[in-house]
């Protein structure tokens, strides 16, 4: 792709995820007024606080703390966020850790448990302010009585590659945890509890976002076990973990805490931030820019090669039908991948090349598709650009793309023409995003 275009693109992108600014997100929830500390719409009065303790996880949560530092100062007892290597920094009264993603390490062990014991502590007259984006339920990692940290690595690492949306690999984290699914809630009742949370999940459910620490758990032992066993895993489950589901199902160990449930008559869950607002503004940019800008969906999800043929047919046929142009086709969501091969990537990655595929010889297309995080899957890459001369460029290059994505193996494809996008850490998780130019 032309320098020009990648330019255009990338200026669209960096525009959308500073729209979801995690630093500005919690800065117009949080505020201190006239003796009362205002959470979205709750005020506490300071004057009935006695601790305020913060914590929280994800890959946004080192700009939501800062932005919390700077708004409470001296009146934060303690605090302590966990988020992922390089996306961190140095705060004052808020301890930022770092752990590994998407696969959990024991730096995530040390860190929940910090976490938890923190939110324990707190008394009824106490406030835990809680603060979740996407990439917690892998960074705050507490697993179960019985399960090892090396079985919750073995059962990610399937689940990841078994082609799972993030709500089934979150019901399964929820059942083998100490603090998900709303046992952060109930290690820290009685004291009250406000969580801001930054959603990376389509619907913005907040059972699901972060594995829904503070959150009311709709799903169950069985249900847990039913979408292992739909995704052909469960079979491959390490011992410990497939006796500790059977006695879950059985109601040998207690079910997560569910909606009515006491130690949530003391919780506020607000979202601050999703994936709409950066779409939304990427609309808006293009616009600017002097294109016919469109957002054609914001909930994109399932096999990412299979959405991205779909969405190929539905750029050329705007083209057919004599669409605007230059035009600006903006999607959000987020996809998944069902791993087969040995190959490198992630589904913005995978998503790009089967696009490619789908708009060879259509010299008027070109696009970008990156996670708003920055990275895309265990690669240093956000995503890859495409256009109609990928695949031509491709087999000047003696590189059949067929073969590369049989391997699952886009990020070497794409390394290969020069058409990775890596932005590096943006500081924010809302999902994905899908850039189509039309000229």
């Amino acid at each position: 792709m032309d320098r020009e275009t990648k330019e255009v693109l990338t200026q669209i992108y960096q525009a959308a995820t500073a729209a979801a600014d995690p630093y500005i997100s919690v800065k117009e929830n949080l505020s201190l007024e006239a003796g009362r500390l205002v959470i979205g719409g709750t005020h506490y009065p300071l004057s009935e606080i006695i601790n305020i303790y913060v914590i929280g996880a994800g890959k946004a949560t080192y700009g939501m703390a800062r932005a919390a530092e700077d708004v409470l100062g001296d009146l934060i007892t303690e605090g302590a966020v966990v988020t992922k290597d390089g996306h961190g920094g140095k705060l004052g009264r808020i301890k930022v850790l770092e752990a590994s993603h998407p696969l959990p390490d024991g730096r995530g062990v040390l860190a929940a448990n910090r976490i938890r014991d923190m939110a324990s502590k707190a008394g009824e007259e106490d406030i835990v302010l809680c603060l979740f984006s996407g990439g917690a339920s892998a960074l705050m990692v507490l697993p179960a009585e019985g399960i090892t940290l090396k079985d919750k690595q073995e059962v990610t690492q399937l689940l990841l590659s078994s082609g799972a949306d993030i709500g089934e690999i979150n019901s399964v984290r929820k059942h083998l945890s100490a603090i998900k699914g709303g046992r952060l809630a109930e290690a820290a009742f009685p004291a009250m509890v406000a969580t801001l949370i930054m959603s990376d999940v389509i619907g913005n459910d907040i059972g699901t976002i972060a594995s829904g620490p503070t959150a009311p758990d709709e799903t169950s032992f069985m249900q847990a076990s039913e979408i292992l066993k739909m995704r052909g895993v469960y079979n491959r489950l390490p011992d410990t973990v497939r006796s500790y589901l059977k006695k879950g199902c059985l109601g040998s160990i207690p079910e997560t805490p569910k909606p009515g449930a006491e130690v949530f008559s003391r919780v506020d869950n607000l979202i601050v931030a999703s994936n709409i607002a950066a779409l939304e503004k990427a609309r808006e940019v293009a616009g600017y820019m002097g294109y016919h800008a469109l957002i054609l969906d914001s909930m994109l999800d399932g096999e990412a090669r299979d959405v991205a043929a779909t969405l190929a047919r539905e750029a050329i046929q705007y083209i057919k039908e004599g669409g605007l142009t230059p035009a600006c086709l903006i999607v959000g969501g987020e996809t998944t991948v069902t791993v087969t091969g040995k190959g490198a990537g992630g589904r913005n990655q995978e998503f790009a090349l089967a696009f490619a595929m789908h708009t060879d010889k259509h010299p008027e297309i070109s696009a970008l598709f990156a996670g708003t995080d920055g990275t895309d899957g265990p690669t240093p890459a956000a995503g890859a650009f495409a256009d109609g001369f990928t695949i031509k460029n491709a087999i000047k290059l003696g590189i059949e793309a067929s073969d590369y994505l049989s391997d699952n193996d886009s990020f070497h494809f794409f390394e290969a023409l020069g058409d990775l996008f890596s932005p590096g850490p943006t500081g924010t998780n809302v999902m994905d995003i899908g850039i189509i130019l039309i000229k």
